[in-house]
């Protein structure tokens, strides 16, 4: 490979990676509306927000799906970091709702 097409090649290879965290970012914030509906749901059910059970059924399923080059240790690692992030949002939200309901 020449340095011209190594040029080119990260160039291209960079807007690919810029155009599929846009398509991250979008998928993310389409999770977290579901997971937004989940916690209304857990609110008014009375289930508490921390599910270890179902966060287990949801790195089955991630795992079961990976073909690679990720190790399931990395995407593990990354779903722990998503669901942390949306059980932190639930609570927020939580907490902001029952503020509002004491003022």
């Amino acid at each position: 490979m020449t340095r011209d097409e190594a040029v080119r090649l990260l160039a291209e290879s960079r807007a690919k990676i810029d155009e599929l965290d846009r398509q991250l970012v979008e998928l993310l914030n389409r999770r977290t509306r579901i997971v937004e509906d989940i916690g209304r749901a857990k609110e008014v059910s009375g289930l508490p927000i921390y599910e270890p059970n179902r966060e287990d059924d949801v790195y089955r399923n991630v795992q079961s799906h990976n073909q690679g080059p990720l190790t399931a240790e990395a995407l593990r690692g990354i779903y722990e970091r998503i669901i942390d992030e949306m059980r932190s949002l639930q609570r927020i939200r939580l907490a902001a709702k029952k503020s509002q309901g004491d003022a």
